[in-house]
Formats: C-alpha cells, structure tokens, sequence
C-alpha cells in the first residue's frame, strides 16, 4: 500500500481541503496527473485510494481531496452540500495541483463519481486546464433523480419541509439535518438504501474523522437543482470516458446512457456490472482498468506531442 503525502488545500480564507497526494514510484521529469474527488456526503476513505493508487502505479501523479464540511477539510456547516460551491472548490485544488513540484499542467486528467461525477463534467466543459475526463456513475440530472427517488404524493410535503427550513435559518437557526441514509421510515434521511448501508460499513474511517452520517436538508434541495448534465455537448473535443453500471438506481441507467449520447467524440462508454456501489468494489477492476487506460490513450501519448 503506498504511503500518500498530506495536503491541506486553502481554498478560501479559514477553509482548507484535506488531500492525499500520490505519486509514481519513479519520476524522471513532469508527470501527467489526476485530479480526483468522492459524490455526495462521499468520503476518500471510502474507496478511491485504491483508484489513486492504481494510477498512481501506472505512472500519474493523482490528488484526491474531500470536500468542504467533510473529512478533515473545513467549513462552518459540516455536512453541508452546494455543487457549485464544491466545482468552485475543485478549481482551486486544481491550481493548486499545477504548483506542486514535479507535475507536468499540460495534461491534468479528471475523475470523479457519483454526485462528483456530474462535478468532472462540468469542470471538463468548463476548465481549459482539464485534457481529460473520467465520469464514473455519474449524476446527470438532480430532479429526474428526484422524481424517481421522492414518491408523487411526499413531493409536496418535502417542499414544505425546505420552506420551513429556509424560514428557520431567516431566524437565524442552524440548517436542518438528515441522515445520509437509514432504513427507519420515521428517521429523515437521504437514501432508502441497504446496499448503500453495506457499502458504508465496508470502509473503516479512521480516529478523529467524521464518518459523514448526517447531510443537511438544504443539500437535497440543491441536488435537486442541479443538472450537470446540460454540460454534456461541449466537454468534446476532450475525451470523455463514462462508466455506467448496468443497474444503477441511485444515478440511473437511463438517464446517464441518454447522457452519453449528447456528448461528442471522442468518447467512450464502459458498462459495468452490478449497481451503483458495486463500481467501487465487485467492479473495481472494470471500472479502474477504463479509467486507467483512458488516461494511458490520452494523457500519456501527449509526452511526445
């Protein structure tokens, strides 16, 4: 297992992200690199260091961060989740890639999953300084997620529920909280979801981290709002890998595959098998030999260009 150089990330005055560095065993010159990052209430302990470490094996340099209000990283709401402020976050992790010694900024890759999925496809469109990009179950579209996840006859109650959260916080009171998931239909929460409970209890998240159990009301409304997808048509020309489980029910199939079809060439779409947190570990090995080779076609090449 390699041992990962730490990073605290000032991304803003008082706020600093948590990062592992990785970087290849043997280094003559600049590297090409990943920039990589978990989805909603989504921890690095949870999974990605052994992505980070399979590249960082092929010869990339990799950062992966957690977002702000998560993990050791800072901000005042902990367990708080606004996209945009997390791309915004991204962007300057990237900067601050490009500064560290050793790392070649003409070919910085992009990775992410889940809620940061739809993050890499928007900063792919948008980031000039991102060649590549890798979007591995990937949110395409907050409220046809909602629709399928929030039944017909609770959608009204749960708008309620957010206007009197905004209406609290008027009042100058805390955001209101929910767990991230739980089975208890009288506990509020995120997700209905044992697989995603499995998938949590998988992990063992270290002493003195917090294990991202709760997520505040407000991050469901701003989900719901947020539709990476519409960014799809102009990531191209840059390359552009997704991978989709076969039957993902919490970023679904469909929406993702008819995502896929939007985007220009090049591109490349690996169907894996399972749902959406078998990518992490039934998958592993499909969904990070795509991602590696992706890299290998598009971001190693350039070293003679």
């Amino acid at each position: 297992m390699m041992q990962p150089e730490e990073h605290y990330i000032p991304v803003e005055a008082g706020v600093e992200l948590h990062a592992w560095v990785f970087r290849p065993a043997k280094q003559d010159g600049p590297v090409p690199a990943i920039t990589m990052a978990h989805g909603f209430s989504g921890l690095k302990y949870r999974g990605l260091r052994e992505y980070a470490e399979r590249f960082a094996a092929a010869g990339f340099a990799v950062i992966v961060h957690d977002h702000r209000n998560f993990g050791l990283s800072g901000g005042a709401v902990r367990g708080d989740i606004d996209p945009w402020q997390q791309i915004a976050d991204w962007r300057r992790t990237i900067a601050y890639l490009e500064s560290l010694d050793g790392i070649d900024a003409a070919r910085i890759g992009i990775w992410g999953t889940s809620y940061a999925g739809g993050h890499a496809m928007v900063l792919g469109a948008t980031d000039a300084r991102i060649r590549v990009v890798v979007a591995q179950v990937p949110i395409v579209s907050g409220y046809e997620q909602s629709l399928r996840r929030v039944a017909p006859d609770a959608r009204a109650a749960q708008q309620a529920l957010f206007n009197d959260d905004e209406r609290a916080q008027l009042r100058g009171e805390s955001p209101m909280m929910q767990r991230v998931v739980s089975l208890d239909p009288a506990v509020r929460a995120v997700y209905r979801s044992k697989e995603m409970m499995d998938y949590h209890n998988a992990y063992t998240i270290p002493d003195g981290v917090e294990p991202s159990e709760y997520v505040t009301l407000r991050s469901t409304r701003l989900s719901q709002l947020y539709e990476p997808g519409h960014w799809i048509p102009r990531i191209g020309p840059k390359p552009l890998l997704m991978i989709v489980a076969e039957n993902d029910v919490v970023t679904p199939t469909d929406l993702a595959l008819a995502a896929y079809e939007r985007a220009v060439e090049p591109k490349r779409l690996r169907i894996i098998g399972g749902g959406h947190f078998d990518a992490y570990r039934k998958s592993f090995e499909a969904s990070s030999s795509a991602a590696l080779q992706w890299y290998r076609e598009h971001l190693m090449q350039e070293v003679a260009a």
